[in-house]
């Protein structure tokens, strides 16, 4: 990875000038200068290096769809630039870019933003592809952009074309497309499957501090579930559980007009076995059949779906504050630990429990008036912004431990509940009708207690191990 300074303006022009002419998605025209300035100036003040400009063009094309009148089916003949090179780029890169799932992903997010957050997630999508990829670029300095912006796109146009004329392509563009096009054949994936959330929750052009949060959540929840059966667990021998009622709208009739048998009411006949009625015969074919059980009926209403209501309570409470704390064995925080944990159960509860109506909540308890947890309940909302929008998660804070408790039993009258408290100290009570776990982080290495106090064993080596162990146990409890 080479990233250079320029000490003359004049060739930062030039490498700027000379990449608006080096773009293949599309021909190169005056009403695109003006966009593509704006996510160069979008890399530069935010002290990226930048790559060449026509592969910033490509990406922000194919990102943001391409005009089909301005698709590019002839190229213009640039003086002295490798024809070869050109070709290459085309093939593999382009290429990579139009067959990449997490592109396409990422693509489909960004065309959802809108106003200047378009510049941002592509300025976000070009710094993390140029990292995976391990190519470097050129330190410029924003007013450069700024000053370009200020000119007609026309003039900046002619002025690229005839330095291609006069003094040939700049060496370090052609170095920087060889680099690119030789990175691109080895790269598995465009960008890493956090990028992509990341994009799609909108955290990519957030405050750097919720950004690396997520992102450290999302890694760590994606390292635990690495380690996890894709299957579900068995059951932890002697776990406890609480049978709840079956409700009204958990049984509802299934099949329909596909769904045919040969015994029901008059009611549910099929109107097509009428015709076997005769007007001059007695018995007739339609009495011989209902005799021999041989005439159809709907079967809908005779069949039944069950379904099991489960909800699981992630509790935690105001001493966790104290989670904020990076120890030495670490990989990161303890509440950042903590929060993959309940993300990695969220997911694999939701993959293994599907045919069950789910519901997830997650009581943040305040203290006294305040909510010392509030940055973590607010990414808590990011993370699981598609399940809270279809109601089968929620994130709610709530005054004390009293009103989690009378919550968790209101919610008992209508489905099982297993609640996980997080907490740094002595866990609640268990609530009438629930069946209660416990997580104590007040060490690096974690404890899980059952509903009385017993310690659960993990049976790991480290501490970073026992995070991934406390989440097969708990499914071991749950599932």
């Amino acid at each position: 990875m080479t990233t250079l300074e320029f000490q003359n303006v004049d060739e930062v022009r030039r490498y700027v000038l000379q990449g608006l002419w080096l773009g293949r998605v599309t021909r190169p025209e005056a009403a695109r200068v003006g966009p593509l300035l704006a996510w160069l100036m979008e890399l530069a003040a935010a002290g990226e290096p930048l790559p060449p400009p026509g592969f910033v063009a490509d990406l922000g094309q194919i990102a943001f769809g391409i005009d089909p009148s301005a698709a590019a089916k002839e190229h213009p003949v640039l003086p002295n630039w490798p024809t070869a090179l050109g070709r290459n780029y085309e093939d593999h890169v382009l290429g990579k870019v139009y067959a990449d799932w997490t592109f396409e992903r990422a693509a489909d997010a960004l065309r959802r933003y809108e106003g200047k957050d378009r510049a941002r997630g592509l300025a976000f999508v070009v710094k993390q592809f140029r990292e995976r990829a391990g190519v470097g670029g050129v330190d410029l300095s924003p007013a450069i952009v700024r000053t370009m912006l200020s000119t007609k796109p026309d003039d900046l146009l002619s002025e690229g074309y005839e330095s291609f004329t006069r003094d040939g392509p700049h060496p370090f563009l052609v170095r920087q497309y060889e680099e690119l096009i030789s990175a691109v054949r080895r790269m598995a994936e465009v960008l890493a499957p956090e990028d992509v959330i990341a994009l799609e929750q909108r955290t990519a052009i957030a405050d750097m501090t919720r950004f690396v949060a997520h992102r450290q959540i999302l890694t760590l929840t994606a390292e635990i579930e690495s380690k996890l059966p894709s299957r579900p667990v068995r059951p932890l021998v002697g776990r406890k559980e609480v049978p709840t009622r079956v409700l009204d709208e958990d049984q509802y009739p299934v099949g329909g007009y596909t769904s045919i048998s040969n015994r029901g009411s008059v009611e549910s006949l099929l109107h097509s076995q009428l015709a076997f009625m005769e007007k001059d015969e007695s018995p007739d074919l339609f009495d011989m059949k209902f005799v021999r059980d041989e005439l159809f009926y709907y079967s809908r209403d005779e069949n039944q779906f069950l379904r099991r209501r489960r909800a699981f309570a992630f509790v935690l409470t105001a001493d966790l504050i104290a989670a904020r704390f990076k120890d030495a064995e670490l990989p990161a925080q303890r509440i950042m630990l903590a929060s993959a944990t309940i993300l990695a159960l969220v997911r694999k509860l939701s993959e293994w429990l599907s045919t069950d109506a789910l519901h997830f909540e997650l009581l943040f308890v305040g203290d006294e008036g305040k909510q010392p947890l509030a940055e973590e309940a607010e990414l808590f909302r990011i993370l699981l912004r598609e399940r809270i929008a279809n109601k089968t998660a929620a994130v709610e804070v709530v005054e004390s431990l009293a009103a989690v408790g009378t919550h968790c039993s209101h919610l008992s009258r209508k489905a099982q509940v297993q609640i996980l408290q997080l907490t740094a100290d002595v866990p609640m009570a268990e609530p009438d009708g629930t069946v209660l776990t416990a997580l104590v982080i007040d060490t690096a290495r974690p404890r899980l207690l059952d509903g009385i106090g017993r310690a659960v064993p993990l049976e790991a080596e480290d501490a970073a191990e026992a995070w991934g162990r406390v989440v097969r146990k708990v499914l071991e409890l749950w599932v």
